[in-house]
């Protein structure tokens, strides 16, 4: 009997992951964990100057030089969530989760964009749109963080304001291009700081940062998106799309 509720529940998380949407994304190549609770446990900081990372943004347009130095991580759910390690076109990852949970900050850092108005519609599927209600932070290590789909945005959370890891920020929903509840996450270099949508929607792929941020454990994409950066440096438009 467990054997068969293990089954049937595979079966029910695959079948969430279909119907995700995000961009159109095609089933996952690679079954998602099993759904698990999350607190969205952050790890203490290990500097008590992490925040001076975040002092001064790349000008628009430029190279955004994602800087090192150490801060906090928090998983961006507060509750039952599942992920997949693959993602269509482009490195991202969906976070299957029921509307109306906690989404968290994923890092201490300043929020740079915030849309609040879902404004995407099939018909025109602009890229700039997809997110629906979305907010993107420059966390304190310069890395850029971006999470979409959101049923609502929770007060407070404006351009410039701060944020720490772990704090609510929005309602997890299914606004803009998503058939299903879950989060849009993306990992990413501050680049144009905003409007850069081809960027900030992911380069990296994020699944092992939140592995180890759910288990706890402090890991930042900073490396990753250095190398990334150096190789490909901050793309004028997309050149995947969706």
């Amino acid at each position: 009997m467990s054997a068969l509720r293990v089954s049937l529940a595979g079966v029910a998380l695959l079948v969430g992951l279909a119907a995700a949407g995000c961009g159109g994304d095609p089933a996952p190549a690679t079954q998602a964990p099993a759904a698990q609770e999350s607190q969205g446990r952050q790890v203490p900081d290990a500097s008590s100057s992490s925040g001076s990372a975040a002092a001064g943004l790349a000008p628009s347009g430029a190279a955004s030089a994602v800087r090192g130095g150490t801060t906090k991580h928090a998983f961006p759910l507060q509750g039952k969530g599942s992920y997949s390690h693959d993602h269509h076109d482009y490195p991202a990852t969906d976070i299957i989760a029921n509307c109306g949970l906690n989404a968290l900050s994923p890092v201490n850092g300043t929020v740079l964009e915030v849309a609040r108005v879902d404004t995407w519609t099939a018909r025109a599927n602009e890229g700039s749109s997809r997110g629906g209600l979305s907010v993107s932070i420059l966390g304190d290590d310069g890395a850029r963080y971006y999470m979409s789909h959101f049923a609502s945005i929770n007060n407070g959370i404006e351009a410039g304001a701060r944020v720490e890891a772990g704090q609510p920020v929005a309602k997890v929903g299914r606004t803009g291009d998503a058939s299903a509840c879950h989060i849009h996450f993306g990992l990413s270099p501050v680049c144009q700081k905003t409007g850069d949508w081809w960027t900030r929607r992911g380069v990296i792929w994020p699944w092992a940062y939140l592995d180890a941020w759910k288990a706890g454990t402090e890991k930042s994409p900073v490396a990753e998106l250095n190398a990334w950066e150096q190789q490909h440096g901050c793309p004028a438009k997309a050149s995947v799309d969706p």
